[in-house]
């Protein structure tokens, strides 16, 4: 990327302004921001300690007057079984008391005093006043008005309450200590409440009743409502349980439990979301209650908020106190601030550049006729002889040395692109980074047979082989710092001829190893390998024909040396049976054992023939023959060797197999040498399972033999059936080759499959003899 020196200063200068400012402004701003964010935190800790005093003023004197009507029962000032004295004593504790809903006394006998808040409109004061006299039960309901008048007086029969089955009485008698019952909604009122219980003692361990108070505390709300926390922060009461039992909005803390009944909403599912965020891990059970004061701060919608958990208020009130207040309700103006300062930067900023930039155009200007001229004699516009322009001086001098290097370089160039194109072999430039080709010199387009304009856009494994493109990206890339090769290769020409080409190939880096790019020669040697090709498959011929003529002598000799031994093994054997059948005891066994050295006396004799007159090219004669038979007789002859490898031959025959047309002695020899390669193989493979399957079977006018084994397979780089290819250590690599040709010349075919599971499969096939 080019780069004007002139706007370089003026952005420098003004940047350095601009960056100054923002400087001073964030260090400003990150002060103020953390004194604000503490006075925030310092302002919710205030503000959840005065809601727990708050708290606790608002409950203590429903404690004091329940523990004082369960002292003035106890000690009989007023006689708890006195219901009109009792009464007028709850009555007057309601009045002075506002946060009271009712105050209600109630004794081991199921007598029951309440006095309460009344809602019906009948009057302000309602009392109910349960007698168990022990001759039955009455239950009386009085209206009372604010000066203890009677406005209304009945007598409700059907009335069933019991004191001695509520919560607040069996914690009391159970605990025998002043008791808070958790906080529920009122059934009657629908308002929050809670239940506070002080027992009435009887002698030293006796419990003769309770006094009850329930305080509604929807009040609590309403003071968590007038709260001023920031512009938009809240505080609430959250209850163990999770229950949210005060809230500045007392519409969200009830809800619908299931049955229809309300009940307090949980801080997970008030609709609160904020709230919800903040402290919605208080609502799970099995929570750890809350010890210290725990400020934390968290982001909902975008916005950061600040937030503190205070501790439980006591054991008998164990309700949290949790306040959350946005940070911009601190930090806003701060941030405002902040904003006016960074316009106020840029501006100065804009001013400074503008300043810097007629500055840095007046200094620049002498630079800027300088590098004009340098780009002039670098393209051959201008002479460097021609004067300079005025400038200065320190530039004066460079723009000699440069003149100087510009001319140098330029000389160079044209020596190297004359020699890269008059070159008698083929060169091109590639790019180090994407190979593509830049430049290719005419002897190289001669050889690909593309001109200038077809190469653009093409890398040069474009113009390989398919089959070669592996071997070209198969060493380093033109980049890195070990590339260099000479490769033969095979090119397409564009007439889609193709040429084998010897590439030479390197990079060109400049004075710090960074490749610029890479060089191939490139040279036809497509008539040398041709030339190599034929002297390769002459001397392959030659060796052919000298192992073939060996193998003849050899056969001759043995021919000639063996057949004198085995025919007077035959004769002896005849003379033995003709001794036999004149004496006149009949050795039955002795008898076979001598006819079959002499069947496969001359059965030798025939293999030495038939290979004799196969070497020499002489098919032999073709007769039918039964193959079964044959097949077992050439079984018997490997039996032994099978034995010593642990190697089973098993022979499978599919239905009933005609005869067959061929040399009998020559199919002989090509079962022998299938079996003989399966043995070997499993032999040498240590397998487990150690079998040879011979299948028999009739295909239309061919039958059809397959030999297969479990032994390790073929090696697939192994051509099967070319001469002199063999994996074995001694091997000739002509057993195979062979068989095709013994095979073909009796009118069949050979060759292999693949196995179903592991092994080799070959196959051979025969004519099926026509009966004329």
């Amino acid at each position: 990327m080019k780069k004007s020196l002139g706007v370089l200063l003026a952005f420098g200068l003004a940047g350095l302004q601009f960056v100054a400012v923002l400087a001073v402004v964030f260090s400003s701003y990150v002060t103020s921001e953390r004194a604000l964010i503490e006075h925030a935190r310092d302002l919710l800790r205030d503000v959840g300690i005065n809601t727990i005093e708050h708290s606790k003023g608002f409950l203590s004197p429903a404690q004091g007057a329940a523990e004082l009507a369960a002292r003035l029962a106890q000690n009989e000032v007023i006689s708890s079984d006195d219901s009109q004295l009792l009464e007028k004593l709850l009555f007057q504790q309601l009045q002075i008391t506002p946060q009271f809903a009712g105050v209600y006394y109630g004794n081991e006998a199921g007598n029951f005093v309440m006095v309460m808040r009344n809602i019906d409109g009948i009057a302000k004061f309602r009392t109910k006043i349960i007698t168990n006299d022990g001759l039955g039960r009455t239950t009386e309901l009085i209206w009372r008005n604010d000066d203890f008048s009677v406005a209304k007086h009945v007598f409700d029969p059907a009335d069933s309450y019991d004191p001695r089955n509520r919560p607040w009485y069996l914690k009391a008698k159970a605990e025998l200590t002043t008791i808070w019952t958790d906080p529920y909604i009122f059934y009657s009122s629908k308002q929050p409440g809670i239940t506070l219980s002080a027992p009435v003692a009887s002698g030293a361990d006796g419990f003769r009743g309770a006094v009850g108070v329930d305080i509604e505390i929807s009040m609590i709300s309403d003071f968590l409502s007038r709260l001023n926390i920031g512009a938009n922060g809240k505080a609430l009461i959250i209850h163990s349980n999770g229950d949210v039992i005060a809230h500045p909005n007392a519409a969200l803390i009830k809800t619908q439990s299931d049955d229809g009944t309300l009940r307090f909403a949980n801080i997970r599912e008030i609709d609160d979301p904020i709230a919800r965020v903040a402290f919605g891990e208080l609502g799970y059970e099995g929570k750890e209650r809350i010890t210290k004061e725990t400020p934390s701060d968290f982001i909902h919608a975008g916005s950061r908020y600040v937030s503190t958990v205070m501790p439980v208020i006591s054991e008998q009130l164990p309700w949290t106190i949790a306040v959350y207040a946005p940070e911009d309700d601190f930090t806003a103006v701060i941030k405002r601030n902040r904003t006016m300062n960074i316009w106020l930067a840029a501006l100065v900023a804009m001013a400074t550049g503008a300043v810097g930039l007629a500055l840095a155009d007046y200094i620049y200007r002498p630079v800027r006729a300088f590098a004009v001229r340098t780009a002039l004699v670098s393209q051959g516009e201008l002479d460097p002889d021609e004067p300079l322009p005025k400038t200065y001086k320190e530039l004066e001098r460079a723009n000699a040395a440069l003149v100087q290097q510009i001319v140098a370089r330029r000389e160079a160039e044209h020596e190297y692109g004359q020699t890269f194109n008059m070159a008698s072999r083929g060169m091109a430039q590639t790019s180090a980074d994407t190979g593509l080709i830049i430049r290719a010199n005419a002897r190289f387009r001669e050889i690909a047979g593309y001109d200038a304009a077809d190469l653009e856009g093409k890398t040069f494994a474009d113009l390989l082989c398919p089959e070669d493109v592996a071997l070209w990206h198969k060493t380093s890339a033109p980049d890195s710092s070990d590339f260099g090769r000479v490769q033969e290769l095979r090119l397409v020409r564009k007439d889609g001829v193709i040429l084998w080409i010897n590439v030479n190939a390197f990079v060109i880096r400049d004075s710090r190893g960074k490749p610029l790019h890479a060089v191939l020669t490139v040279d036809d040697i497509t008539q040398s390998k041709s030339s190599e090709s034929q002297i390769e498959r002459l001397n392959k011929d030659l060796s052919h024909l000298a192992r073939g003529n060996t193998m003849g002598q050899m056969a001759a000799g043995l021919a000639h040396e063996l057949n004198q031994p085995l025919t007077a093994i035959a004769q002896n054997a005849d003379t033995a049976l003709l001794v036999l059948d004149q004496n006149a005891q009949d050795d039955r066994e002795l008898r076979d054992i001598l006819a079959e050295i002499e069947q496969q006396s001359l059965r030798a004799g025939g293999i030495i023939r038939a290979l004799r007159s196969f070497i020499k090219k002489d098919e032999g004669a073709r007769v039918a023959f039964d193959f079964p038979v044959l097949l077992s007789q050439t079984l018997q002859l490997l039996q032994a060797e099978a034995t010593d490898a642990r190697v089973t031959i098993e022979t499978e025959i599919a239905g009933e197999i005609p005869k067959v047309l061929g040399n009998r002695v020559q199919i002989a020899q090509v079962i022998v040498n299938l079996l003989r390669n399966a043995i070997e193989a499993i032999a040498g493979a240590e397998a487990e399972e150690r079998d040879i399957r011979i299948l028999v079977r009739r295909e239309g006018d061919k039958l059809r033999v397959s030999v297969e084994d479990t032994g390790p397979g073929v090696d697939p780089s192994i051509n099967l059936f070319s001469q002199f290819e063999t994996t074995k250590p001694a091997g000739m690599g002509l057993g195979l080759s062979i068989c095709r040709s013994i095979i073909e010349a009796n009118g069949g075919e050979l060759g292999n499959e693949p196995p179903q599971g592991r092994g080799a499969v070959f196959w051979f096939t025969l004519p099926v003899y026509q009966f004329a």
